[in-house]
């Protein structure tokens, strides 16, 4: 059921958040709920084109009491995260709320990897992870009542999907972290966020290795599939009502907790079940795309040569595909 509380019904109402990886996707998504409920935001991501498009996009349905801003940071930098809570904490009397969504999705076979794409993956999303929480902290500490802390997740942190191997580590780390902290931590509560397969128009920004077309192909038809995969909107409305109910953990997607269960109950047997899947994944072959490395899924060619794969994208993707318009995955990054 979608959460239809107002303003008037929440205790964030008049606060001030920040959201780090939130000029796109579910990111954006977290900071359009948070202002709907009377939330002063600080949306923070490392491109500026994206935040233009996103503050648009924010200020276009926020309501008239709340206030979004924008900065643009590197969440792998310490020093910008640290001027990023200074200045959204002098701009909006303090800090109450902070999201830590920043990430990377790498889509390949470890034969197409090297030790790059996981420096890459952990900087990103366990580094950023941690930047945001100790530089937050402080300020969190002071917040009347005691602030929220999030770290976004995912299932890749509960269970290791084949192909996704340097995300999986990093979603890894990042849920100690947030056990870790939760545990320690007396004045600020911590939410751990554990999303399994979300329609948010990521595969676009996804970045593919190996035979890129049909690696773009699965993963774009599996996160628009339905059965499978959560609207984002939902999702996300579901992660803030968590963070103000001061949740200690939140796994979302039905197949995400089975598969959350089952590795806790029967973890060789999930590894094993997750070592047929990957038979059936593409090789490590090229698709022969120029040049070495990791293509954004914007950049791969959308219909694959082999027609089973054509037509399972085609099937699967076009509710992800609507996403990407509807949620400022479409804009290019880097202009």
């Amino acid at each position: 059921m979608a959460d239809t509380r107002t303003r008037a019904d929440s205790a964030l109402a008049g606060r001030s958040a920040v959201v780090t990886g939130g000029s796109r996707g579910l990111g954006l998504l977290m900071a359009r709920r948070l202002a709907d409920l009377g939330c002063d935001v600080t949306v923070a991501a490392r491109d500026a084109a994206e935040l233009d498009a996103a503050a648009a996009h924010l200020d276009a349905g926020a309501p008239r009491h709340a206030r979004v801003r924008t900065q643009v940071c590197d969440v792998t930098d310490r020093d910008a995260v640290r001027a990023l809570m200074r200045e959204a904490a002098g701009a909006h009397g303090g800090i109450d709320v902070v999201l830590a969504n920043a990430g990377i999705i790498q889509v390949a076979p470890i034969d197409a990897i090297g030790a790059d794409e996981f420096r890459s993956a952990l900087e990103t999303m366990f580094m950023g992870a941690v930047h945001t929480a100790l530089e937050s902290l402080p300020y969190l500490r002071r917040s009347p009542g005691g602030g929220r802390l999030a770290l976004i997740g995912s299932v890749g942190g509960l269970v290791t999907p084949p192909h996704l191997v340097p995300y999986a580590c990093a979603k890894s780390a990042v849920a100690a972290l947030a056990e870790g902290l939760r545990a320690e931590e007396r004045q600020v509560s911590v939410t751990a966020v554990h999303p399994g397969l979300m329609r948010t128009g990521s595969h676009l920004a996804a970045e593919f290795g190996g035979d890129r077309a049909a690696e773009f192909g699965w993963f774009s038809a599996l996160a628009g599939t339905p059965l499978l995969s959560m609207d984002a909107e939902r999702a996300a409305h579901r992660i803030v009502r968590a963070v103000e109910a001061r949740r200690t953990r939140l796994v979302l997607t039905p197949a995400a907790k089975a598969a959350g269960l089952a590795h806790g109950v029967a973890p060789a047997l999930t590894v094993r079940m997750t070592a047929l899947a990957a038979r059936a994944l593409p090789s490590g072959g090229t698709d022969g795309a120029p040049g070495p490395g990791l293509a954004e899924g914007r950049d791969v060619d959308p219909a694959p040569a082999n027609p089973v794969l054509r037509r399972l994208r085609a099937w699967g993707s076009a509710l992800n595909d609507r996403a990407a318009d509807a949620f400022n995955e479409r804009r290019p990054r880097h202009q």
